[in-house]
């Protein structure tokens, strides 16, 4: 099989997955411990999760606090839940291609949503505007279907000016590029070559939340819950790798892009070309059967869309957005790539669809 399917999620890093081992059980039996109990095995696992916090808030820009969460997902909810007070009915706005983590929640608040439109190249206008009184505004970095990359620290200026907070969803940027300027910051580190079942979300000093996981009052009280530090560790590991190989990392991506390019001449690339992350290529071509070329090309993992919409049959709000119709929409594929991607291996996948799609009169 090969692996190109990033945007999913990324293979784990051996070097976390080593960070991990000791914090499972360990060499000597004394890595179990509850990192939130006073004895000595506790004071371990404690200093272990504190160094794995201090690894992950590396990513972020400097003065903020870093909660761990179980996810984007959860970050992203204790976000735009936590500042929601009661009685406040200020609008919130979101782009038009924010992830469901956002859209649905910001939905669930029942308040006045404002969508940011986004060009055709599938990016926000950086003084697009948002209502009189709105309180957040949310937008990702790295859009996680197409790639694009927004003007993130230019609309945090224009909403600290306007007294409103701003989000960004840093999932498909974090451990890839620098992670621009925010109020609130969620990320996951499975998507960054660190353990599935746990993220973060980094909170700018001075922003209040009210926590959505009440009990026993861990991390400042912001999110109970016992950590793990298996995972903790395992984020933390991932996290300084990505940092340390961030050059070297985006240099083989854009290799891999620009090759890629050429083995699929006479594909439209949906989304900017300059303005992304080059670990994304969101393809399409017309009359293309996308669920016929996935049956036939199984040797190769890669999507029809985001991994989160997968099977769902309705066509990609991501791709309505920047002026498809559903039938394109529908025609586009999307291949994902990395740091443990190898180009012949890219080579031989492209190959594979190029012929499945020639078996469909192309």
């Amino acid at each position: 099989m090969i692996y190109l399917d990033y945007q999913a999620t990324t293979p784990l890093a051996p070097e976390a997955r080593e960070a991990m081992l000791r914090w499972l059980d360990g060499p000597d039996g004394t890595g179990f411990g509850n990192p939130h109990s006073p004895h000595r095995m506790g004071r371990m696992a404690a200093a272990a999760v504190d160094i794995a916090r201090e690894q992950v808030a590396a990513l972020f820009p400097p003065g903020g606090q870093v909660v761990f969460t179980s996810g984007a997902t959860e970050a992203i909810n204790l976000a735009i839940r936590g500042t929601a007070r009661a009685g406040d009915d200020r609008p919130v706005a979101i782009s038009a291609i924010e992830h469901a983590a956002v859209r649905d929640t910001a939905a669930a608040l029942g308040v006045r949503v404002h969508e940011l439109p986004v060009g055709d190249d599938g990016v926000v206008a950086a003084d697009a505007p948002w209502p009189d009184a709105t309180r957040l505004v949310a937008l990702m970095q790295v859009n996680n279907e197409i790639g694009t990359v927004q003007p993130v620290g230019a609309m945090t200026e224009r909403a600290r000016a306007d007294g409103a907070l701003m989000l960004c969803d840093a999932v498909q940027a974090a451990g890839r590029i620098e992670i621009a300027h925010a109020d609130l910051i969620a990320v996951s580190a499975h998507k960054l070559h660190g353990p599935k079942g746990i993220g973060a979300l980094w909170v700018r000093g001075g922003v209040t939340l009210d926590p959505q996981i009440t009990g026993g009052g861990q991390q400042d009280g912001m999110r109970s819950g016992t950590l793990s530090p298996a995972l903790c560790t395992g984020f933390g590991a991932a996290a300084a790798l990505a940092i340390a190989r961030m050059e070297e990392d985006a240099a083989h991506v854009r290799h891999l892009f620009d090759r890629a390019r050429a083995w699929f001449a006479g594909w439209t690339l949906n989304g900017s070309e300059a303005l992304r992350w080059h670990g994304n290529l969101n393809l399409r071509r017309d009359g293309l059967d996308v669920a016929r070329l996935m049956s036939e090309v199984r040797e190769v993992a890669f999507s029809a869309g985001s991994a989160c919409a997968s099977g769902s049959g309705r066509p990609s709000h991501v791709l309505q957005a920047i002026g498809l119709t559903d039938t394109k929409a529908k025609q586009s594929i999307r291949l994902g790539f990395g740091r443990y991607t190898r180009e012949e291996d890219l080579e031989h996948a492209a190959a594979l669809i190029q012929a499945a799609a020639k078996q469909q009169g192309f």
